[in-house]
């Protein structure tokens, strides 16, 4: 069943040849790899899916695309609509909203990169509130320890951005944009415009600060209970695996499961959820689908 149109379509970019994970992505796409018990793309999917989004384009390699419409089909299992859409060459993660143009239409939009993993008690709460918000762009600051290979939020003393920078020498601050973007109506005109930066790419960041240029740019800082990885590396794919195992085993609740949340948002019903289950019921995540139910 195909949902009614939504106020807010969501792109998940992933594209990429994933070198810095090579020879793991020599023959497979890194958004499909699994993060401990679920492919990749599960997460950055059910972040869009509690933010209320179902909706969806997923943009990828034209090697890869088939791959992901063979896992994901057309969401309709899970009462979303999937479509997809090829990326030829990484040229940089503005560039979504030119690929994604006819796909988003005169809709708001939300940007998730496929790498992405978010978790905390605020989470949905923080996203649905960015996504109720029609005018101008949200981004999400997270503090790290190493923000000159993120694009790098400056505050100033009343914690309002003052300035955006890709990748600097000499950061202002260790507050980084996390892959998590939501921007109203001219975001596609705004990407459109934007030139390529000295390394060749059509930056995000770019499009950020042309929101913060109009004084639309509102960034809301991730504290200490939430959790951003990033999952570009074989150690940070490990630590991600760790994690998400840590937390499903100690409280016995699944991290980034499409079935569940589809049941609790009412996209599907118990039946729906049972006959999905079946299949799986030589695996933990089948019995854990059919312990919601029973």
């Amino acid at each position: 069943m195909t949902p009614p149109k939504t106020m807010r379509k969501g792109i998940i970019l992933a594209g990429g040849s994933g070198t810095r994970l090579y020879p793991v992505t020599h023959a497979v796409s890194k958004q499909l790899m699994p993060v401990y018990d679920k492919p990749m793309i599960y997460y950055p999917l059910t972040t869009l899916m509690l933010s209320g989004i179902r909706d969806i384009l997923i943009i990828s390699t034209p090697q890869d695309t088939p791959r992901y419409t063979d896992l994901l089909g057309d969401g309709s299992q899970w009462g979303l609509s999937i479509q997809y859409a090829v990326q030829p060459s990484p040229d940089g993660l503005a560039q979504a909203f030119i690929i994604g143009r006819s796909f988003v239409g005169d809709c708001l939009s939300a940007l998730i990169l496929g790498d992405n993993i978010f978790h905390g008690h605020d989470m949905v709460k923080l996203t649905q509130t960015a996504n109720d918000r029609a005018d101008g762009a949200t981004v999400f600051a997270y503090r790290v320890t190493d923000p000159e290979r993120y694009g790098v939020v400056e505050f100033d003393a009343n914690q309002r951005a003052v300035s955006i920078e890709e990748k600097p020498k000499a950061p202002k601050s260790h507050f980084v944009v996390t892959g998590l973007y939501f921007y109203d109506r001219r975001v596609c005109d705004i990407a459109r415009e934007i030139k390529p930066s000295a390394r060749g790419e059509l930056e995000i960041t770019d499009v950020n600060r042309r929101y913060l240029e109009m004084g639309s740019l509102n960034v809301e800082v991730m504290g200490r209970g939430f959790a951003w990885l990033d999952t570009g590396t074989h150690d940070s794919l490990l630590e991600a695996a760790s994690f998400i195992a840590a937390l499903q085993k100690r409280q016995g609740l699944m991290v980034a499961c499409p079935e569940e949340i589809a049941l609790n948002q009412k996209w599907i019903d118990a039946a729906k959820l049972e006959e999905l289950a079946r299949p799986l019921i030589k695996s933990g995540y089948g019995k854990y689908l059919l312990s919601l139910i029973s």
